[in-house]
């Protein structure tokens, strides 16, 4: 079914009305010039009622080019049937480290190496992928950390930006302890039993504003469970490509929230890190329904552009074709 977030916006289509209501500027009158040749000028000129017709489809194409950039203000969606969603399920916030040191190459996967980020986002959207019955949300940090994605049924967005997400977005430090109390933020107005923060990262605390274990403390006092993920081929070690890992700080906040530690050496242990999580005993909730929703104004905006682009096309060029026509060569 077609909506409009902002219908309203539809009054804007009388704008070219009352634009037509306001007199023009008197032309100031010149001396007159008698101009010879006037008879050939005016076959040059073409038949007026060509002329009006262009004018008159002019008007018209500009006004529906018009109608179109004024739909597309009004943000129009196509909305689905809506869908039952199980009344079990969690609330789960993924919060997935873009530091600098995240491009290091050494996840194995068979006879090729890729970045630690390729082998996150790889598994980290075939995971969320799966959550069906489960609000997810995502959490992107560095230097700083920002909800991409607050709590949402909708997992194929969520997937998406997991997708999408580059390095570089929030800075190259790893602010773990602000991306913990992000989440915390996010999942305590949630059912209790059912806050879950899953935490990844390949490098030490830097630049968080907040204590990471401050943050544990507060996140065991919300009842969210946090699952931590150290990634890195060579954990525990002060590797001279900045590949270290914090694990006891790690191991700490998943200890003090009630939640597990876990090492990733390769996208193998991830994806079997991400199967345990899979496990976790899902919690009653109420009972909803969720309606998905497609974004189309950008199909309005290029109608517009692509009648725009007619209208001066042909403004010029039949008149001009029709003027072609009439001219008898000497």
């Amino acid at each position: 079914m077609l909506e409009f977030l902002w219908p309203w916006a539809f009054v804007l289509l009388i704008v070219p009305f009352l634009v037509r209501l306001v007199p023009p500027a008197p032309e100031s009158l010149g001396a007159a010039i008698r101009a010879p040749f006037t008879a050939r000028w005016q076959r040059l000129k073409g038949d007026s009622r060509v002329s009006a017709n262009v004018s008159t489809l002019r008007v018209v194409g500009l006004f529906l080019a018009w109608a179109l950039i004024v739909a597309a203000i009004a943000r129009p969606q196509w909305v689905g049937e809506p869908i039952e969603l199980p009344n079990t399920g969690r609330d789960l916030m993924l919060s997935l480290d873009l530091s600098g040191s995240m491009q290091i190459r050494d996840m194995q996967v068979g006879n090729r190496t890729i970045s630690r980020v390729e082998a996150v986002k790889a598994i980290a959207s075939d995971f969320t992928e799966r959550r069906v019955g489960d609000r997810v949300g995502l959490i992107l940090f560095g230097s700083k950390a920002y909800v991409q994605a607050p709590l949402t049924f909708d997992i194929t967005t969520v997937t998406q930006f997991i997708r999408e997400a580059q390095l570089g977005f929030a800075g190259e430090d790893t602010a773990i302890g602000d991306s913990l109390g992000l989440a915390i933020k996010r999942l305590r107005d949630r059912p209790a039993l059912s806050r879950v923060l899953i935490l990844l990262t390949d490098g030490q605390d830097t630049a968080s504003s907040v204590d990471p274990m401050e943050a544990a403390a507060l996140a065991a006092q919300q009842n969210v469970k946090v699952y931590t993920i150290g990634i890195s081929r060579n954990l525990g070690t002060n590797s001279a490509r900045g590949g270290e890992v914090d694990e006891a700080l790690l191991r700490a906040i998943a200890e003090a929230t009630g939640g597990e530690y876990f090492r990733a050496r390769d996208p193998r242990e991830l994806q079997a890190i991400y199967g345990i999580i899979d496990q976790l005993e899902p919690v009653e909730q109420d009972a909803s329904t969720f309606r998905p929703q497609r974004a189309l104004g950008y199909w309005a905006m290029l109608g517009a552009l692509c009648v725009g682009a007619i209208v001066l096309l042909t403004g010029g060029l039949i008149p001009s074709l029709v003027s072609f026509s009439r001219v008898t060569p000497r």
